[in-house]
């Protein structure tokens, strides 16, 4: 059972930093992209940054030189430093990625997609 676990979503005020971190555990055989997505109150989810297992970071337009994208593949882990953040940044945070749990056979890969439970990120002015 593979699972994604969020930390360190919280409350912050305007221009301040946050760092969130992801970490996937369970029956893993490979990762391929891990990436961070956010929803905000009435809002659809939208991809905030997302990086390749060679470490290729993309961004969305609003994020661009404020976020910073990692990940550390001997900890299974993908992270998302958060600078300058603004009230429009308000969101519940998720962690994305998608894993391969055993290996391949003749018949493909049984990669999927998961998702973590979210943690909450809210910017005051």
């Amino acid at each position: 059972q593979v699972q994604l676990v969020e930390s360190g979503g919280g409350l912050v005020q305007a221009g301040g930093s946050l760092r969130l971190s992801c970490a996937a555990s369970g029956s893993i055989f490979s990762i391929n992209r891990m990436g961070w997505y956010r929803q905000a109150p009435g809002k659809q989810r939208e991809l905030v940054a997302d990086i390749m297992g060679g470490g290729t970071p993309n961004y969305a337009d609003s994020v661009k030189g404020r976020f910073t994208i990692s990940r550390d593949n001997a900890k299974k882990s993908v992270y998302l430093q958060m600078n300058s953040l603004k009230p429009e940044d308000t969101a519940v945070y998720y962690c994305n990625a998608d894993i391969t749990p055993t290996p391949c056979s003749s018949r493909g890969c049984l990669t999927q997609d998961y998702w973590g439970q979210g943690t909450q990120v809210t910017v005051s002015s």
